[in-house]
């Protein structure tokens, strides 16, 4: 299983969607390699700058309806592919959340008033956070601070994870 968690990149916004994630100039890229070096070069948010704030990055908090828009496999492609194997938000669009279980990675649903009590304590500061998959539960770390946050996964979408995505899965079962 690969490791989740990591350094935190805070993104305070609503509807961050499949173009902002993934530009479609790119979609005709043959790797996910190659579409490393354009994660969110389009998502504008005051203080943001993609080229600065996604080196070292394990994970995305965010708010509401992330990767809403296109459906697209490109999107989870360019986050796994620049070592963001976590997205911690209020909620997801159906397809893209999918897609990130298809590819192995976690898409966290967590209430709003948790979400917002995160962004309060922690993105203001350097952050980490670890996943405990056996405690099913996130710490988050920063300046001495700390907060475990419990959340839930439905067993197939945690089978998905641990055999590191759809096709891993399908060739240990079929």
């Amino acid at each position: 299983m690969r490791n989740f968690g990591g350094k935190v990149l805070f993104l305070d916004r609503d509807d961050i969607n499949t173009d902002e994630i993934i530009p479609a100039r790119y979609l005709t890229e043959m790797t996910k390699t190659a579409l490393k070096p354009y994660l969110l070069e389009d998502l504008v948010l005051e203080k943001f700058d993609a080229a600065r704030d996604l080196d070292g990055i394990g994970a995305i908090v965010t708010r509401a309806n992330f990767g809403c828009g296109s459906s697209r496999e490109h999107a989870p492609w360019a986050l796994e592919v620049n070592g963001i194997h976590l997205v911690i938000a209020e909620s997801f669009a159906r397809i893209f959340r999918q897609n990130m279980f298809n590819c192995g990675l976690m898409a966290v649903t967590l209430p709003p008033e948790t979400i917002q009590r995160l962004f309060e304590r922690f993105s203001a500061h350097l952050t980490r956070v670890a996943v405990d998959m056996q405690g099913m539960r996130l710490d988050f770390t920063a300046d001495g601070i700390s907060e475990p946050v419990p959340f839930t996964l439905a067993p197939f979408d945690r089978a998905l994870i641990e055999a590191g995505g759809w096709l891993e899965y399908a060739d240990r079962r079929y």
